[in-house]
């Protein structure tokens, strides 16, 4: 829109506009052209609202008409929007907005909009306790959500009476009735601007928090860096370090292609050799770790050439047996000894499941053949003497009728 269309325009349709450039901003994203163009256009509603002196200080929420209310939200509505804008002095954003929350929730307290206990937090500051904060915080948020209910229930409201005006519009005309349908109108407009009022006090309080937040953390940081001597990196800066990132990522995923990928590495020693540049990825490594040498500086590494030096060396040697292998050597290890075990007991399984049974006997007579027949002739010989000799044969004499 042009500055001619804008100037012509009178303060609803510009409030109006502003209100939906405020809705599309705050649901679907910071779009920079729409938020500029919404903060422009609530700029020109507040010129207008001070020159036609719509408000006083002197006046009350109940002295202020139907019409004018809604003109109240024109400061939070530009606090929300110049805080999404995005510029390089962000703090200066920050105080904008500030102040324009601060506008708002101060007039509204002149025209007594304000819940009396967020006076009288204001009132305390900082001096606030953790307990207190919290319930603050959980205050304001019941009040926004039952605002938020309110003006659900006055919309559904609205949408079934204008249902059923039109249907009796339709039947029969209605002629006694208008005059209170017109106030019920207005009187539920009013309500539904002072609960829209409540609830951005609601977020405007909120959102001033944030707000001061927000600035305190960057002061600190550039202050830090102020101190420190640095300079903040500019645009073009960060813009050239995002290019160069893509550039090499975008070659790296080239060059993936024809390139082998390097054997995982499962040593933990070796790992952190390569971390701290004693070692390169591409080399061989077999799990060989030097063991750890305590003692003075100058002899470790050296050879121990007498006894003096090797006792020397011994002077700061821990009380416990040090390892004589590392924990993946010692892995290795057991995964060889398990497949020796598995190799042993395949084996096993295999000669047990062989058909050993169904070999053909062997001819000729064998050593266990003979044995056989040795032992069958010895015990024919002693069946036959135990024929000729039965038991207690030869104590007969000894008898007493013997």
């Amino acid at each position: 829109m042009g500055e001619g269309k804008m100037e012509d325009m009178p303060l609803p349709a510009l409030f109006e506009q502003a209100r939906k450039i405020h809705i599309t901003a705050t649901e679907s994203g910071a779009d920079q052209d729409l938020v500029k163009k919404g903060s422009e256009v609530l700029g020109k509603c507040e010129d207008m609202i001070s020159k036609l002196g719509l408000f006083s200080s002197n006046e009350n929420k109940d002295d202020i008409s139907t019409t004018n209310l809604k003109y109240l939200l024109v400061p939070f509505y530009l606090a929300e929007l110049t805080e999404k804008l995005v510029q390089d002095d962000r703090i200066q954003i920050l105080k904008t907005s500030q102040s324009k929350l601060k506008e708002f929730i101060s007039f509204c307290e002149a025209m007594e909009l304000v819940p009396q206990e967020e006076l009288e937090a204001s009132a305390q500051g900082a001096s606030n306790s953790f307990a207190d904060r919290r319930a603050l915080k959980i205050a304001r948020f019941r009040r926004q959500r039952a605002a938020e209910a309110k003006l659900t229930e006055i919309k559904e409201r609205k949408e079934r009476r204008g249902r059923s005006t039109k249907a009796a519009a339709l039947s029969t005309p209605v002629e006694a009735g208008e005059e209170d349908e017109q106030d019920d109108d207005g009187e539920e407009e009013r309500e539904a601007w002072l609960t829209t009022i409540l609830l951005a006090i609601c977020k405007a309080f909120d959102l001033l928090e944030m707000l001061k937040k927000e600035e305190e953390m960057l002061s600190a940081i550039k202050e830090k860096q102020l101190k420190e001597g640095e300079k903040g990196f500019s645009q073009a800066i960060l813009d050239d370090r995002t290019k160069k990132a893509e550039a090499w990522h975008r070659d790296a995923a080239a060059r993936a292609r024809y390139t082998k990928p390097a054997p995982p590495i499962t040593c933990a020693t070796f790992a952190q050799d390569v971390i701290e540049g004693r070692a390169n990825v591409s080399q061989a490594h077999d799990h060989k770790h030097q063991p750890m040498i305590f003692g003075p500086q100058s002899l470790i590494g050296g050879s121990l050439t007498n006894e003096r030096q090797r006792m020397a060396a011994q002077v700061f040697q821990p009380g416990h047996r040090m390892p004589t292998m590392s924990i993946e050597e010692a892995g290795l290890r057991e995964m060889e000894m398990m497949n020796k075990w598995q190799e042993r007991n395949a084996k096993m399984f295999e000669e047990a499941n062989s058909a050993w049974y169904k070999d053909s006997p062997k001819l000729g007579p064998s050593e266990d053949d003979e044995d056989d027949d040795a032992a069958q002739e010895k015990a024919r010989a002693w069946d036959d003497w135990k024929d000729d000799n039965p038991r207690g044969a030869g104590n007969k004499k000894l008898t007493p009728c013997g």
